[in-house]
């Protein structure tokens, strides 16, 4: 019997997922192995040689730092990580709401933004490490990769708001405050998801390239540039593919909470 796909069918759908996901996967592991065969050349690890010394820093640790496991690697990033994106989520999202509905604000601070927004994140790093120091230096570098995009999302979200909510809202004798609390923020929060995912791909750049100012920290960025400056070109890319799930991990996650929430809100994704 052939199989149809239903494209109404959430099962279908996802069986399609997966096998896109597994064949786009394996065309790039073949174009990968067939670089390192053609390259000839240390620096560019097989997959094999890759997948070996990943396994081998989850089984036995990083012989180089006294077996210091990956876990710990992971962790000490993770952290640093996930401050840094709390802390933006405590600044940008009722910055953007406030900028959004007040238009002599915003008009005041764009030029402001539009200074500060394009300078990469990373360019703050010596500056945050040597004034601030290790500890708070790499959280605010992702702060800032965060902060950004997720401000500018909140912003346009708020002008986005249908002006006939608002209207409605006034005549049934609701209050400036009430109109912020019930039709600002749930319609603004798709954008702000927007704002999240994009801002946790920038902030995954930002913690490994702060790591390799901050080899204190111990994070999974200071693995890569320890064993890429020893030479061990398999080990970096093991961190690098580290560093790839984990970013996939974190943007799938909010992904799943978005769906989630537009969902109960009857909102379509």
């Amino acid at each position: 019997m052939m199989f149809k796909y239903d494209k109404h069918n959430k099962y279908h759908r996802l069986l399609r997922q997966i096998l896109i996901i597994a064949v786009s996967l394996v065309i790039f592991v073949e174009a990968w192995w067939v670089v390192s065969i053609i390259a000839d050349v240390s620096t560019v690890p097989t997959p094999a040689q890759t997948w070996n010394a990943l396994v081998d820093l989850i089984q036995n640790g990083d012989s180089m730092t006294n077996n210091k496991t990956l876990w710990s690697y992971i962790g000490s990033s993770m952290s640093t990580f996930l401050k840094g994106f709390g802390l933006a989520l405590l600044v940008a999202i009722p910055l953007g709401l406030i900028l959004g509905k007040f238009e002599s604000l915003r008009s005041f601070s764009t030029p402001i933004i539009e200074i500060l927004r394009p300078i990469a994140p990373i360019a703050w790093a010596p500056i945050f490490m040597v004034a601030i120091g290790y500890d708070l230096g790499p959280m605010l570098v992702v702060f800032v990769g965060i902060f950004f995009p997720l401000l500018t999302n909140v912003i346009f979200g708020v002008s986005k708001i249908d002006s006939k909510l608002v209207d409605a809202s006034k005549t049934l004798g609701a209050s400036d405050t009430q109109i912020f609390i019930k039709v600002m923020v749930p319609s603004t929060i798709p954008y702000i998801m927007n704002g999240i995912k994009v801002g946790l791909g920038i902030g995954w750049m930002c913690i490994v390239a702060a790591e390799l100012y901050a080899s204190p920290l111990g994070g999974i960025g200071f693995y890569l540039s320890e064993q890429a400056t020893a030479g061990y070109w398999p080990s970096a890319y093991a961190a690098i593919a580290v560093i790839a799930v984990l970013g996939l991990l974190t943007t799938g996650v909010a992904e799943y909470i978005h769906k989630m929430v537009s969902k109960r809100m009857g909102m379509d994704v």
